[in-house]
């Protein structure tokens, strides 16, 4: 089962950078994202949102793929291979763009936009879906971006040792505060 952790960052770029570290420890198998989302609240008040997967350039790229390989098998049976597979690549784009497009995969954005909106203009927020994390690697490479948790669906020594990382308390220190 997944966590769900939402951080709030005192200005605009640092839920980018700490969303890059962590894509960082991903690559290093100390993490595993299932889903990630950077928030951005203008000075005027507009919520932004930063979805790390394009839905749907995947699906139209997916989709299109298939769709040229069934279009291409469907044109040998009329003795038209080239134009079945233009045929089968465009029909298979277009409906796997508008899947992508109606697909909310991992952390729903009305949830997303809606603790956004709590967060102060000028400032950002991260929202990650965890599925694994090797915490004692993860929290001391976090707790230079100073951020203040918002929600999450961590056990509530986790979340103390969550809060202590982001605020800059050494993982001992943490620890022993949550006892």
């Amino acid at each position: 089962m997944s966590d769900l952790i939402c951080v709030a960052f005192k200005d605009k770029d640092t839920a980018d950078c700490a969303l890059n570290e962590l894509r960082a420890m991903q690559r290093e198998y100390l993490i595993d994202l299932e889903d990630a989302c950077v928030v951005v609240r203008d000075e005027d008040g507009k919520v932004r949102l930063k979805q790390a997967v394009n839905l749907v350039s995947v699906g139209s790229t997916k989709s299109g793929l298939s769709g040229m390989l069934w279009g291409s098998l469907v044109g040998l049976l009329f003795l038209n291979p080239l134009a079945g597979m233009a045929l089968g690549g465009a029909i298979g784009a277009g409906t796997g763009a508008l899947a992508g497009h109606m697909t909310d995969y991992g952390i729903p954005d009305d949830y997303i936009r809606k603790i956004g909106g709590t967060i102060e203009p000028g400032t950002s927020a991260l929202f990650v879906l965890v599925r694994k994390v090797n915490p004692d690697k993860v929290l001391p490479e976090l707790s230079k971006y100073q951020g203040t948790v918002l929600r999450t669906s961590l056990t509530d020594e986790q979340e103390d040792r969550l809060r202590g990382a982001l605020s800059g308390a050494t993982s001992s220190e943490a620890s022993t505060e949550a006892t």
